[in-house]
C-alpha cells in the first residue's frame, strides 16, 4: 500500500519575496519588543534610584524592599532585550528552526528572578516582624516613603499596561513575563503604600505595618513567578499546546476537502511560533500530486489561522473505503514509509 510524507517547514531566505515578507514581520516584531523594554528600563532605574533615597531618608524597609524590587526589574530588562537581540537572528546550519526558544529561556530567567526578589523580600519582612515581637524598635516611615509608594505604583501600573499591551499584541511570552514583573512592583508599592500610610498616620503602635505590608506582597510576587517558570519551562520541555488549541486545529483540518481522519496530532511551541505535526488520511484512488495539493491546502489553511511563520509536518496516508468494520482506516503512527 503506497505511503508518502510531506514535510512543509517555511523558512525564510534572502532570495524570496515570501520570506523577505516573513522576515519583515520577524524585524518589526522584535524591534517593537526591543522598544517596550529600553522604555521600562529607562523609567525603572529613575525609579529605583528615587525609592532607595526616599527608603532611606524616610527610614522605610519597606520601601528600600520596593527600590530593590525595581532594582531586579531593570536587570530583567537587560535579560528580554539580549534575548529578544538573539531570537532576531535568522535560523542557521546549527539552529534550523529558528531561536525562538531564547526567548522562552529568557521568561524562565525573568521568573526565577522575580522567585528571588519575592522571597528576599519575604525574608527580610519576616525577620523584622521576628525582633519586632521581641522587642526591637522598628522604625517609624517618612512622608517622603509614602510619597514614593504613591507616585511608584502610577509609573509602575502604567509600565505594565504599556507592556503587556504590546507582549500579547505581538505574542512575545519574554515581553508579557517582564510585563508581570512590573505588575508585582507595582502590587509591591500598594502594600507598601498601605504600611507606610499606617506606620504614619496610625501612630508608633502601628509601625509593624510597613514589615508587614512587605512580607504579604512578597508572596504575591512568588506566586507569580512560579507561573511565569511553570509556564515556560513546560514550552522548553516540549509541552504540548492546551486540549482547546488542539481540538481547534483538527476543526481546521476537517473543514480541508479531501482530508479524511486526520489523527496523530502532535503539537509544541517554538519561541512565539507554533510547530504542528500530524497525519492525514486522503483518497487512495488520488495521484501523488492531487494528495499532495491536499496537504498544501492544508498547511496553508493552518498558517492563515495560527500564523505564517507556523511549523507544519504533514505525513499523508491512503484512505481506502472498506464495507463493515474495517472503514476507518487504523492509525499508522508507527509505520514506516513505503
Amino acid at each position: 500500500m503506497l505511503e508518502f510524507r510531506v514535510f512543509i517547514i517555511y523558512r525564510p531566505n534572502n532570495r524570496s519575496s515570501y520570506g523577505k515578507k516573513v522576515m519583515t514581520v520577524s524585524d518589526k516584531r522584535t524591534d517593537r519588543a526591543i522598544r517596550v523594554t529600553w522604555t521600562g528600563f529607562f523609567w525603572n532605574v529613575l525609579l529605583m534610584l528615587f525609592k532607595l533615597a526616599a527608603g532611606i531618608v524616610g527610614q522605610s524597609a519597606a520601601m528600600i524592599a520596593d527600590a530593590v524590587h525595581s532594582l531586579s526589574d531593570f536587570v530583567t530588562d537587560i535579560f528580554v532585550v539580549i534575548g529578544l537581540s538573539i531570537v532576531k537572528k535568522p535560523a542557521d546550519s546549527c539552529h534550523k528552526y529558528g531561536h525562538g526558544k531564547v526567548e522562552t529561556l529568557c521568561s524562565v530567567i525573568i521568573g526565577i528572578m522575580l522567585f528571588g526578589v519575592g522571597t528576599g523580600i519575604l525574608w527580610s519582612g519576616t525577620i523584622t516582624i521576628y525582633k519586632y515581637f521581641l522587642g526591637q524598635a522598628v522604625y517609624r516611615p517618612g512622608l517622603i516613603a509614602l510619597l514614593a509608594a504613591v507616585i511608584s505604583i502610577a509609573v509602575k501600573e502604567i509600565l505594565y499596561r504599556y507592556t503587556i499591551h504590546a507582549g500579547k499584541r505581538i505574542d512575545s511570552q519574554a515581553l508579557m513575563a517582564n510585563a508581570w514583573h512590573h505588575r508585582s512592583d507595582a502590587l509591591t508599592s500598594v502594600g507598601t503604600t498601605i504600611g507606610i500610610g499606617g506606620a504614619v498616620l496610625l501612630g508608633d503602635k502601628w509601625r509593624i505595618l510597613d514589615p508587614l505590608a512587605a512580607v504579604i506582597v512578597s508572596l504575591v510576587i512568588i506566586k507569580v513567578s512560579i507561573k511565569i517558570i511553570y509556564k515556560n519551562i513546560q514550552e522548553l520541555l516540549e509541552g504540548s499546546l492546551s486540549e482547546e488549541i488542539e481540538q481547534e486545529i483538527l476543526l481546521n483540518i476537517n473543514r480541508v476537502k479531501g482530508v479524511k481522519n486526520p489523527h496523530n496530532l502532535r503539537t509544541r511551541r517554538v519561541g512565539n511560533a507554533i510547530a504542528i505535526d500530524m497525519h492525514i488520511m486522503v483518497d487512495a484512488k488520488l495521484s501523488i500530486v492531487e494528495a499532495h495539493n491536499i496537504a498544501t491546502e492544508t498547511e496553508k489553511k493552518l498558517r492563515d489561522k495560527y500564523g505564517i511563520g507556523t511549523i507544519i509536518s504533514i505525513h499523508v496516508e491512503p484512505y481506502v473505503d472498506l464495507p463493515g468494520p474495517t472503514m476507518n482506516a487504523p492509525d499508522r503512527s508507527n509505520s514506516k514509509d513505503k
